[in-house]
């Protein structure tokens, strides 16, 4: 079947599991999005009040944002495995349809980072908005320098935000880039031994050196699934220390 195709680069998982998993986390990131936009609503008009009462938690909208850029990361690392494993499908009709929804996963990925975008840059003027008010209305009175001290922390906290969405894209992008290789050393290696294996059984050579060549060829599987889960490590441990 053309949705059992598997994938080095996908943890072992068929197309048809990476695309279940990509469909949970559009699922997840969307209703995510609903709620920070939910939340940058309330947090809107309970700043016009300068009320210290409002029920926002600081700093909620920041982790939110954090962990949807997160998952439309994570996605986009999906889409990337389905994409290599869909041009392996034989059959041209199964191929042409995982073609499209891997397209429409990758579409709506994109919509997704594009609205984070835009909720970022709305949230980051409204803090410039609201300091400039408050310097030029706040000074007569005693809470100015307290409203000022607020919305400076979280200008910082929206830089952070920025800053760490960027690591993280680099991050993946480090990651990608090393899975892709390891991808291309597993298809030579794979060619490599095709074509060994055709010349020892033209030669007609003992059974020993083949089990020496398939000794060889287990050492460098291990080698290669140490480096994945080495790479998966250094990005987790990165990706604690950004937090």
């Amino acid at each position: 079947m053309a949705t059992e195709v598997d994938g080095g680069g996908g943890g072992g998982r068929t197309l048809s599991e990476l695309y279940s998993s990509s469909k949970r986390l559009l699922l997840k990131t969307r209703d995510a999005l609903e709620r920070l936009e939910r939340l940058e609503y309330t947090s809107s008009s309970s700043s016009s009040s300068f009320s210290s009462s409002n029920g926002v938690v600081p700093g909620a909208s920041d982790d939110l944002s954090t962990a949807i850029r997160r998952d439309i990361i994570q996605i986009q690392s999906l889409c990337s495995d389905m994409d290599r494993l869909w041009r392996s499908i034989a059959g041209k009709s199964q191929r042409d349809l995982w073609k499209r929804k891997v397209e429409q996963v990758a579409e709506e990925s994109e919509s997704l980072k594009a609205s984070l975008d835009k909720h970022i840059s709305r949230h980051q003027k409204r803090i410039q908005e609201a300091q400039e008010r408050a310097e030029l209305f706040g000074r007569a009175n005693g809470e100015s320098s307290h409203v000022l001290r607020i919305f400076d922390e979280e200008a910082q906290a929206v830089q952070s935000v920025r800053s760490s969405s960027r690591m993280l894209e680099e991050t993946y992008a480090t990651g990608v880039a090393i899975l892709s290789k390891y991808s291309e050393q597993r298809d030579h290696l794979k060619k490599a031994q095709r074509k060994a294996l055709d010349v020892l059984n033209t030669l007609g050579l003992s059974n020993s050196v083949m089990r020496l060549i398939e000794r060889r060829n287990r050492v460098d599987r291990w080698i290669k699934y140490a480096g994945m889960v080495l790479t998966i490590i250094v990005l987790i441990v990165f990706w604690r220390w950004t937090r």
